[in-house]
């Protein structure tokens, strides 16, 4: 369900690789009510792969801005929250689960704080250098045999 808080949350992803995932991202977004999209130095922005799985999300991704850095992506926002799929016992940033996010950002998002929520690239996630820019990090817990969800089933995760 669509709020106008919502307009106060955005997503980011850092050099995506696969132009597939971006157009699942934008499904995922949409359908939650999200429409903020930037995208940081994606390998290849759009394709016709990116509007087939965007399946009726091709505003998402019309509307997407391309920036060159991820400090460009976050240049307006007040709260910025990186997801990472590493070890809690390896990072030095405060983190909290999923739900603990889900609740964080519904509390802040009527206070017109902008929030980004940060994805890193498919393979390796966000540098140590890209976590100094959040506030704090979010893992969604899972099964210990597979640790890692697919970008945009990360972001449908955390943004629901």
């Amino acid at each position: 369900m669509y709020t106008p808080a919502l307009e106060n949350l955005r997503i980011v992803m850092v050099e995506t690789s696969h132009p597939g995932n971006i157009g699942s991202a934008a499904r995922a977004m949409k359908v939650m009510g999200i429409k903020d999209l930037r995208l940081v130095t994606p390998r290849k922005p759009f394709s016709q792969e990116t509007f087939a799985l965007a399946s009726g999300a091709n505003d998402i991704i019309e509307q997407a801005k391309i920036v060159p850095t991820l400090q460009d992506a976050l240049a307006d926002c007040q709260i910025v929250i990186g997801a990472s799929a590493r070890s809690e016992r390896t990072l030095q940033w405060p983190q909290m689960d999923a739900r603990e996010c889900g609740t964080f950002v519904a509390e802040h998002l009527p206070q017109q704080q902008k929030i980004a929520l940060v994805f890193g690239r498919e393979r390796t996630g966000l540098t140590n250098e890209e976590l100094d820019h959040c506030n704090t990090l979010v893992h969604i817990p899972m099964a210990f045999d597979f640790l890692s969800l697919n970008i945009a089933m990360a972001i449908q995760v955390l943004t629901y």
